[in-house]
């Protein structure tokens, strides 16, 4: 159920919350500037300096647009008397505004007439102001917004990536960034790419190595010289963090009355910095009424300490102890009023219950002032402990429905048909996302053959082959180059080791591993799946995890295989059917086509060589999937002649070994970035090369030292591939006229 609130208390709400973010974006700019509040005493010089969000390296740096805060989000609570409380301010990089529009979505959906009919609020209005307020800050005229997350591990990464496609941002981490000449670029396929503006989501202290936290591998080194030269914008800006600390939440009152020339309309959680001697004092005799706080957001260790803690609950040795920390680093504990917030009606399965709740919500500075969002991130307990410190996470969310006396104006980010521009481009495309599409295709390629040779393996013990024979033993001993064969399992059966190679995690080619890694690169580019594509990756992950029977038999090892294989080739197919051909497609088809390539390598030097055992031509053909053409046009036994010729030079095999250099260079000719009155790049020369060798050979002549060079040539043409799109490191001039 969504917390439903009147427009009247609303309105109210909003005024208490647009007076504090002002306060806060002067404070910062205070701080950072002129610092009169600590020169004429408002402020504590400790409660300024002892706080790690203080980032002296951007002391004297004013913002490009004159502000610190363009977002911010503030929890607040509603009192048992219905007045509303702010609990915590969030200045840093404010989360959860995500969550509230796919709670919004979510529920819009779910009951889309209810919504109608109660004249609720629309979101679209706030993100379209807040967006169009950074698009006016960029200089580059191209609008590109990035969105700076710390990447896929991160907790709120979903919901970074949510709002990077709803506003049309582009999601970037540390890595696809690059400052040069005081300006930052993003990294692309078709080279550096001005980056003006930034909409921050990694902490401030990993966002430069360089001149903040020298152990982040995070952030991009030199950002903070590009913030300040003017280079940049980052919204937040850098420090803003300072303003959330409970240490100077209780200083606020009197710092209003200095910079804004009244007191705050809407009023905070009553709060004693312990860095005084006064209020130390307090917090010791008020102890039992109190919640104890870290000052400046940092876990405490000398009182087991990562959030906040009941007075009441402290023992006579935790006291004692409290005691002492707070006459030594009293500066780093706060004492606040528990606050006991009203309730919201939940259901809980079997009937409504009253349940506890926070509600965060959204402020952006827009060019007329600040904007509330209408709505927010609703956090509800599943406890009734109606105070405060005990829900700071929550248990379950809501939406947040404000709801108006009038009738709603429907507000979309969607351009109307009248202003639409056709485009058929997908817009840029980092070196990061290219590179994970390229390693997807190879994984994924890799798994394949390693499927392909456990089947190719079972298959041959299941007819006439021994464990002994030539056969046998050269199929394990590319599984064994693959790094899929386990070296603790002492003269074990061939059966066993195919099963090891399907099943074992700890080896680095069986195919959980292979699939772990696509998962991996493919969970960085999930946006640029069908809903359908990423659930045959779901699939094959869970086909790899499947349940080993106790006693695993060939036909087992066999099965699991070949169902793998089948999830395999529906991606594949989907991939084919539903991407675009555009530059991301050809960087997956490339890693597909050149990992195929190796591992045809690979096959056609065990199984192809002069004098192979007997059985070992049907093998290759096999492993390159190609027996039915074999079949179709030769009514004889597997010679050799024929048998290359249909993998290495068959032009029209799709499995062949010319068809994947001939895509290959097709790809490579339509990449961005070539300049068609230079040389052609290396990489298409190497891919020239290996088709001019293949036009001119014949499947006889061909012996151990061709296919090695072959090898190393396509070993050669990822490594370039890699240099020239993946990693930029070509000098750019500097931004016309600045920095």
């Amino acid at each position: 159920m969504p917390l439903l609130i009147e427009d009247a208390d609303w309105q109210q709400l909003s005024a208490g919350l647009i007076e504090r973010a002002e306060l806060l974006d002067l404070l910062l700019a205070d701080l950072y500037g002129p610092a009169e509040m600590v020169a004429n005493g408002a402020l504590p010089a400790a409660a300024v300096a002892g706080s790690p969000e203080f980032l002296r390296p951007l002391v004297g740096v004013k913002p490009r647009g004159g502000r610190f805060l363009r977002f911010y989000a503030a929890d607040v609570g509603r009192g048992p008397d219905g007045r509303w409380w702010v609990l915590s301010d969030r200045t840093q990089a404010p989360s959860g505004v995500g969550y509230a529009l796919e709670n919004r979505l979510a529920l819009s959906r779910a009951l889309p007439d209810v919504s109608r009919t109660l004249h609720m609020e629309r979101l679209a209005g706030f993100f379209q102001a807040f967006r169009t307020t950074l698009l006016k800050l960029d200089r580059t005229g191209e609008g590109r917004i990035g969105l700076l997350t710390p990447g896929p591990l991160n907790e709120t990464y979903f919901e970074h990536a949510l709002l990077a496609r709803y506003l049309g941002f582009l999601l970037v981490e540390g890595e696809d960034l690059t400052v040069r000449g005081n300006a930052l670029f993003v990294r692309t396929v078709a080279g550096l790419r001005r980056l003006d503006v930034v909409l921050r989501r990694l902490d401030a202290d990993f966002t430069d190595p360089l001149e903040l936290n020298a152990r982040s591998r995070l952030g991009v080194p030199g950002l903070v010289q590009a913030v300040r030269s003017g280079g940049t914008v980052l919204a937040n800006a850098l420090g803003s963090g300072l303003v959330e600390s409970p240490a100077l939440m209780a200083f606020l009152p009197r710092l209003a009355t200095h910079l804004l020339g009244h007191g705050l309309d809407l009023p905070h959680v009553g709060t004693w910095w312990c860095g005084q001697e006064t209020e130390r004092t307090q917090v010791l005799e008020h102890l039992d009424s109190l919640v104890l706080a870290p000052a400046f957001g940092q876990a405490i260790p000398a009182l087991d300490m990562r959030t906040s803690l009941l007075g009441a609950d402290l023992d006579g040795g935790a006291r004692r102890k409290l005691s002492r920390l707070l006459s030594r680093r009293g500066s780093d504990l706060v004492g606040q009023d528990v606050a006991r917030i009203s309730t919201m009606p939940v259901w809980t399965g079997e009937r409504l219950e009253p349940r506890p709740f926070i509600l965060r919500v959204f402020l952006a500075a827009t060019e007329t002032g600040w904007s509330v969002m209408p709505g927010g991130f609703c956090r509800i307990s599943e406890s009734l402990d109606a105070r405060a410190f005990s829900i700071q996470r929550g248990d379950r969310s809501a939406d947040v429905w404000v709801l108006s006396d009038s009738e709603v104006l429907t507000t979309t980010l969607l351009p109307t048909a009248e202003n639409v521009r056709i485009r058929r481009s997908s817009g840029t495309l980092p070196s990061r996302a290219a590179d994970n599409l390229f390693w997807l295709g190879r994984y994924l390629e890799r798994a394949e053959a390693t499927l392909r040779l456990v089947r190719a393996l079972v298959g041959r013990l299941a007819e006439t082959e021994t464990a002994q024979s030539p056969l046998v033993t050269r199929l394990l001993t590319l599984l064994s180059a693959w790094g899929a064969m386990p070296r603790d399992l002492a003269r074990a059966t061939p059966g066993r080791y195919a099963m090891a190679a399907l099943t074992r995690h700890d080896l680095p080619g069986a195919l959980p591993q292979v699939v772990k890694n696509a998962r991996a690169a493919a969970s960085v580019i999930r946006d640029r799946f069908s809903p359908d594509a990423w659930r045959a990756l779901v699939d094959l992950e869970a086909c790899v995890d499947a349940p080993i029977p106790t006693s695993p038999s060939e036909a087992d090892a066999y099965e699991r295989a070949d169902s793998a294989l089948r999830i395999l080739s529906a991606f594949s197919g989907l991939a084919s059917e539903n991407m675009n051909r555009l530059t991301g497609w050809r960087f997956l088809e490339m890693g597909r086509r050149i990992e195929r390539s190796i591992a045809l390598m690979r096959f056609v030097r065990t199984f192809g060589e002069p004098g192979a055992p007997q059985g070992a031509l049907n093998a290759l053909l096999q492993l390159a999937d190609s027996q039915i053409t074999y079949r179709s046009r030769y009514v004889m036994m597997e010679a050799r002649g024929p048998v290359l010729d249909l993998v290495l030079l068959d032009p029209d095999n799709p499995r062949s070994f010319a068809f994947q250099v001939a895509r290959m260079a097709a790809h490579l000719k339509v990449l961005p970035g070539r300049d068609p009155d230079e040389p052609p790049p290396f990489s298409e020369r190497i891919v020239a090369r290996m088709q001019a060798d293949l036009t001119a050979a014949h499947a006889d002549s061909f012996d151990l030292a061709d296919f090695e060079a072959l090898e190393s040539d396509l070993m050669l043409l990822s490594d370039e591939i890699s240099a020239h799109y993946f990693i930029q490191e070509t000098a750019v001039d500097s931004w016309p006229g600045q920095l």
